[in-house]
């Protein structure tokens, strides 16, 4: 048996429905606008979870999160900072990579010097 990891596939599929009947849309724009091919869209519907750059992309379509479908004990409450901060500069379009990495590398060096530990 395959573990789920928490992740309920049959909620996101009835929010990834709910979107799509909202934005009057039907499964092969939805397919051919996402690049999720029409069989695994299917699949979803018959209950089976999508791989994972099918459920980032119809996630980023959709604009849902996918952690909002995950109960379990190992959920974080909120995402770390630092990983936040890294997010917002890696899809920052006035950045490149290499500059995004380098921000990112002063801001993380300056966040572990000034940040509160545990003690």
């Amino acid at each position: 048996m395959i573990e789920d990891k928490g992740f309920n596939g049959n909620a996101f599929y009835r929010a990834l429905a709910t979107t799509v009947d909202a934005r009057s849309k039907n499964w092969k724009q939805v397919a051919a606008e996402t690049g999720v091919s029409a069989s695994t869209l299917a699949r979803m519907a018959q209950g089976r979870k999508p791989d994972a750059a099918s459920l980032a992309a119809l996630s980023a379509w959709a604009g849902l999160n996918p952690s909002d479908f995950v109960h379990a004990p190992y959920k974080a409450t909120r995402p770390e900072p630092i990983a936040q901060i890294s997010t917002l500069l890696r899809t920052d379009p006035n950045l490149d990579a290499q500059a995004a990495e380098a921000v990112e590398a002063i801001v993380r060096t300056a966040y572990e010097r000034l940040r509160k530990t545990e003690e």
